[in-house]
């Protein structure tokens, strides 16, 4: 047996378990929004908030790195006066070695919030690209890899726009995930008062999980297992979005690459080794959500709905388009697809 297959998925349960309600001691009655960005965590994706200021996005940057044993967070605050050197680093010349030296920016980080990017120039937008994309930056002809993991959660404002450069198509296709945290309920911010009385969370945190456990959940994550059938489904999916009248553009062939690793990431977040059909719906409008660029005339006819309605309304006629497979050996409770797991 080699140690790939002894990685199997319910190896990685344990890890993603603790690392999940570390962060909940923290973040309150936002689970499945911290499972998504920890999916996005676990595939190699980022995240784009669009959200009101005061939504704990920060708190659940922070939580996340300080329940990572060894994990480096770091912060940019974007500003129109932000310059590509600011985010990447530059280099520096040292009068005693007569040469330049790389001083790293606040890029090199495990962890990094970039917090308002639609504030910052399009050409400070565009130095995240490399680093989103590959991992790296390239800085005076020089390539610098990033540390790893490399997670980013950039947010943005979405009723404040004076000022702003808004994020071209190129840029939101390379986040996984698009969400919104949203205000806490009635009893969850009744908990969040009575816990900072004395301090805040933040302080007394402690890891969970390490550096290492992260890079072998990934590993393990890759070997969730997608039925054929479903693989199928998701591609049909994804192409039906380049063809349906409300959408102008469908999402890419990158969307259909990030809404299947996200799939393997949720399924293992919550417990399972195998993807179901449910699982792809319920990631459809994160994942393609933001991929997808509407029609003028179709925006103005559902002038009054939220984002999230009108995005869900395209969910549906694209599923009663392409509906999900309801194979034989399918049964209500999943267990056909465990099985097909368990075979794999």
């Amino acid at each position: 047996m080699t140690q790939r297959d002894e990685q199997r998925p319910g190896a990685g349960l344990g890890t993603a378990a603790r690392l999940l309600a570390n962060i909940e001691t923290v973040v309150h009655g936002k689970q499945e929004e911290i499972r998504l960005v920890l999916a996005a965590l676990v595939s190699g994706g980022h995240v784009l908030f669009e959200d009101v200021p005061g939504t704990a996005k920060t708190v659940l940057a922070r939580a996340i790195a300080g329940s990572i044993e060894g994990a480096v967070p770091s912060r940019i605050q974007c500003t129109p006066d932000l310059q590509p050197t600011d985010v990447t680093g530059l280099g520096v010349f040292n009068q005693e070695q007569r040469r330049f030296e790389f001083q790293p920016g606040p890029v090199f980080a495990n962890i990094l919030l970039v917090d308002e990017i639609n504030r910052a120039m399009p050409k400070t937008q565009s130095a995240l690209l490399e680093a989103m994309a590959e991992g790296q930056v390239t800085v005076d002809g020089q390539t610098h890899s990033l540390p790893d993991p490399f997670l980013l959660l950039a947010t943005e404002n979405p009723i404040e726009y004076e000022g702003t450069f808004p994020l071209p198509e190129a840029q939101l296709d390379r986040f996984a995930v698009r969400l919104s945290l949203g205000y806490p309920g009635e009893e969850e911010e009744l908990q969040i008062l009575r816990e900072q009385r004395r301090g805040h969370p933040l302080d007394t945190l402690e890891p969970a999980v390490s550096i290492p456990e992260i890079t072998d959940l990934r590993h393990i994550c890759e070997d969730v297992y997608v039925d054929e059938l479903l693989d199928r489904w998701l591609v049909d999916l994804v192409r039906v979005t380049r063809t349906l009248d409300e959408v102008d553009v469908g999402a890419s062939v990158r969307g259909s690459l990030a809404l299947v690793k996200i799939a393997r990431a949720w399924a293992l977040l919550h417990g399972r080794g195998h993807v179901v059909p449910d699982d792809i719906e319920y990631l459809f409008v994160p994942v393609l959500g933001h991929r997808l660029l509407l029609s003028p005339s179709y925006l103005a006819e559902t002038r009054g709905l939220s984002r999230d309605e009108v995005l869900g309304n395209l969910r549906d006629e694209a599923l009663a388009r392409v509906p999900p497979p309801r194979p034989d050996w399918e049964t209500a409770d999943g267990e056909a697809w465990a099985a097909q797991d368990s075979a794999a």
